[in-house]
Formats: structure tokens, C-alpha cells, sequence
């Protein structure tokens, strides 16, 4: 159907927005970067044609569209549809903890159940009756989980660690964007190779975990996230086997590690049957993720350091 016969038809935010979500329904697309229906996506992406906030949805969506505005509705409609491109990486934004971010393909889409936890400041999580002073975001991407903890402990230090260059450009665009190059601090790191004295209160981290059989079962649109953030290895573990093995060591005495695993989980348990794993729970939703404090770690040291070697 032509533009003149769509806009013959079709005349508001709201019109749009009802035949955006129609046609991603025909095409059978995938939700999971940021909304999970067609009809969220769809406001997403008409308010964002429009150039207007999202939360103005409700105000605007009796207006009617400019040529222009429907010309650039039916592109992007069609490349979400055509190309299965998650909305993040058309808008380049996500939202994270509250937060805003900017996002492209060499980072994944914000979508992590810590945000919860940052946003309870870690309170159930936490040793020490004090405020940490040093985090560290292990595997960063777009600096999202770095930045987020940094609101909310206004004073801690943080350092924001990854392997990509890429991914480390995104999370000091977003770094600058909120006003926060004095206190988070991106680092190009292998894991801890670029840090190897320092120690913190809290290490969090959601690294690469998705094991070859789900990454072999993705959606398409999973298929634009960096492929190095997803999966790693066949069980997903081999960079969560580095993590368990040296985390200790860049641990301050009340110190805790915080890692997302996912649907690994199961790997992880099967892996390490020994070890008392706190699985954390969320209201918001969300599974996988796991604490250990720096007394756990060290406690099942020789375990953490025989299965890195013998993987």
C-alpha cells in the first residue's frame, strides 16, 4: 500500500499507532529489548518518528500527522519489520533503572533485573552497614548498571570494565551525557587483566552467559546485539568460571559479588553443586542472578580455580 493510500486511511498518532501494532503483529515479531507487545513498540517508535516524548502519548494522540512525519512512520515501520531490528537500535534509546541511555549495535539493550536491585541500593544485598565506596561493573556495555549505581550512592567511586572499544565508546557517551566523568571511569579490561590491585565493596556484573543452544535458538532480533556480549562457550560459563575464580581477590573484607547468569543457571548449579548460591528474587520479574560474598568465595576458592583450569 502506497503512502497516499495509507494516509487516505489513516489520519492520527493513535491511527498510526494502531496499524504500526497491527502489521508488526502480521509479521510475528519478537518484544524483548524494551517492550513486549506489539503495542508498546509501536507507540515507541510513532512518538519517536514524531519527535516526542513517550509519556505524551495520551496528549498527542488525537493529532493528526504531516506528510513527512507518515513518510517517516512507513520507513521506520518497515525496517523494524523488514530487517527485525529491535526499536533500541532505530531510536538509539533505552531506558534503564530509570534512566536514559544511548544505545547501538555494539552494546546490548538495557534489560537487566539488576536495575531492581540499584534501585533498593543494593539493601538486601550489602554486608557492611556502610555505603560502598567502590564498584565495580564487570563486562559494562553501555554503562548502564556503572552509571545507574552511580545515582545511587551519589559518593562511590566506579569503574566500568569491558573488552570491546566499542562498547566502552557507547558507555563514555553515556557517561558524559550524565555529567559523571569525575566518578564512573571506563576501563578497556579482559575481565580483571587491566586491574589486578584493586579491590572493591561491590562487584556487579551481567557478562556474556547465554549457552550455544539458546544463542542457536534466538530470536532474529537477537541477532543485531553483539554476538561476543551473548554467548560464551557451550554451557555459556567461561567467562562466569574467570569471574568466581578471581572475583575474590578484588574484594575488600565485606565485599560482594553480584553476577547474572540467566537461564545459564542451571549450568551454574550443575557446575558448582558445593556451593550455596544465593539466588536473589525479584517483584518486577526476572531469575539468574546470583550473590556470593568475598567469605563464600574464598571458601570454595580451590573449586572456582579447578574448574577455570579444567574447562
Amino acid at each position: 500500500m502506497s503512502i497516499q493510500e495509507i494516509s487516505a486511511q489513516l489520519f492520527t498518532i493513535e491511527d498510526y499507532t494502531r496499524w504500526a501494532a497491527s502489521e508488526f503483529n502480521r509479521a510475528d515479531l519478537y518484544f524483548g529489548h524494551g517492550t513486549d507487545n506489539a503495542w508498546d513498540e509501536a507507540k515507541v517508535l510513532v512518538m519517536f518518528c514524531v519527535d516526542l516524548p513517550l509519556a505524551l502519548f495520551e496528549q498527542v494522540k488525537g493529532t493528526r500527522l504531516t506528510l513527512a512525519e507518515i513518510e517517516e512512520v512507513m520507513q521506520t515501520i518497515g525496517l523494524r519489520i523488514e530487517q527485525q531490528l529491535p526499536a533500541a537500535y532505530i531510536t538509539n534509546h533505552a531506558t534503564f533503572a530509570g534512566l536514559d541511555f544511548y544505545v547501538n549495535e555494539h552494546v546490548l539493550v538495557p534489560r537487566s533485573p539488576i536495575a531492581e536491585l540499584i534501585d533498593n541500593k543494593f539493601a538486601d544485598q550489602l554486608t557492611s552497614s556502610e555505603s560502598p565506596k567502590r564498584i565495580l561493573d564487570l563486562c559494562t556495555g553501555s554503562g548502564c548498571i556503572a552509571i545507574a549505581c552511580a545515582y545511587a550512592f551519589p559518593e562511590v567511586e566506579v569503574d566500568a570494565l569491558d573488552i570491546s572499544v566499542d562498547a566502552l565508546n557507547v558507555a563514555q557517551t553515556n557517561i558524559e551525557g550524565h555529567g559523571l566523568l569525575e566518578q564512573v571511569i571506563p576501563i578497556q579490561s579482559d575481565v580483571f587483566s587491566s586491574i589486578p590491585e584493586q579491590k572493591y565493596d561491590l562487584i556487579v556484573t551481567n557478562p556474556p552467559y547465554v549457552d550455544q543452544e539458546d544463542v542457536d535458538a534466538l530470536p532474529a532480533e537477537y541477532q543485531h546485539e553483539p554476538e561476543q556480549g551473548l554467548g560464551c562457550g557451550h554451557d555459556g560459563l567461561d567467562i562466569v568460571r574467570d569471574i568466581l575464580a578471581q572475583s575474590a581477590s578484588h574484594l575488600n573484607e565485606e565485599g560482594v559479588l553480584i553476577c547474572e547468569v540467566g537461564n545459564s543457571q542451571v549450568h551454574v548449579m550443575a557446575e558448582y553443586p558445593e556451593v550455596d548460591f544465593n539466588w536473589l528474587t525479584f517483584e518486577r520479574g526476572g531469575h539468574g542472578v546470583f550473590m556470593l560474598t568475598k567469605a563464600q568465595l574464598e571458601q570454595h576458592a580451590s573449586i572456582f580455580q579447578q574448574r577455570t583450569i579444567t574447562r
